[in-house]
């Protein structure tokens, strides 16, 4: 039975070693919360990097501040 491959972040952002406030951080479901969408659609532009994250224990998280202010990006030709 041959073993799944984990999926790993590739656009996994490094931040300085400043203090990291818990509250301006949150998981993936909590951002489809906020935003009022599902799970896989905040993954889905997580690997499209529309969201800077942080990994902690195995444990994505996303910035709270960018979350609330994301505008998405109209996809395809423009209107003439």
């Amino acid at each position: 039975m041959p073993k799944r491959k984990r999926k790993y972040l590739n656009n996994s952002s490094t931040f300085s070693k400043k203090k990291f406030d818990a509250q301006d951080w949150v998981s993936q479901s909590e951002a489809a919360r906020i935003r009022g969408v599902s799970p896989q659609a905040i993954g889905q532009l997580i690997q499209k990097g529309r969201f800077r994250t942080l990994e902690i224990g195995g444990k994505v998280l996303l910035n709270r501040r960018e979350v609330e202010t994301y505008k998405p990006q109209r996809t395809g030709r423009p209107r003439k």
